[in-house]
């Protein structure tokens, strides 16, 4: 009798830590997952910049969420990250009596393998926050857009318009990116949550910049799900 009702309370107080405790014992080990979400991302401005807007993207990838202490856990990624900016330009000048206006509205697309390492704290078992480094290698840069180009010659007008997708000499682009991140993220379920999390850039994006000359550098934020196994 005495076993039984030592086994019982041994048992009630087992599942009554368990409820309280539940998610951190089911964290206490690393656990693996993937992501992917939508990047909304832009450059910040320059003289060159002005009319630069945010451009869409993703991100998709893997993590490993790996406890240190209570409440505590470091988060390594790699991610495939698609950052850039999307600019709108306008130039016009007459030679010869000829007017010509250039429109164009193209994308500056910088692809990314992205490493973050984020230091998380859970408030509560399903949500945290979080900071960290994030550190980038460029696998790819291009343009690509419209150009609609308007040529006036007293009353005479021509407009034609063509795509285009060309190459960004990487030899002038710094393929090294580090900036920092803050975010959050909520778990329905054991398994599934929701993240998101803002990047500012630190590094210049241009390579040998002339002195006195501002700075261009990546900043994104990103929405998107995650899934633990």
């Amino acid at each position: 009798m005495k076993k039984l009702i030592l086994g019982i309370a041994v048992l009630s107080t087992s599942l009554a830590f368990a409820q309280t405790t539940t998610p951190k014992s089911s964290s206490s080990d690393v656990r693996f997952g993937i992501k992917a979400g939508m990047n909304v991302s832009s450059l910040s401005k320059d003289a060159g910049l002005e009319d630069q807007k945010s451009k869409i993207g993703f991100n998709a990838g893997v993590f490993a969420t790996i406890p240190v202490a209570e409440s505590f856990s470091i988060q390594p990624e790699v991610l495939y990250n698609q950052l850039g900016a999307k600019v709108d330009s306008k130039n016009e000048y007459t030679l010869a009596g000829i007017t010509t206006k250039n429109v164009e509205s193209y994308s500056t697309k910088f692809d990314y393998i992205s490493v973050p390492v984020m230091f998380q704290y859970n408030f509560v078992p399903n949500f945290y926050v979080e900071a960290g480094p994030e550190f980038g290698f460029m696998i790819s840069a291009k343009n690509k857009g419209d150009r609609t180009t308007t040529v006036t010659n007293g009353t005479n007008v021509s407009t034609s318009t063509a795509s285009y997708t060309e190459n960004i000499n990487k030899d002038n682009l710094s393929t090294f990116n580090f900036g920092i991140g803050l975010g959050a993220g909520y778990y329905f379920t054991d398994n599934l949550g929701i993240t998101a999390r803002y990047t500012a850039g630190v590094t210049d994006v241009a390579k040998n910049r002339p002195n006195g000359s501002d700075a261009i550098r990546n900043n994104n934020f990103q929405v998107g799900l995650a899934y633990k196994f």
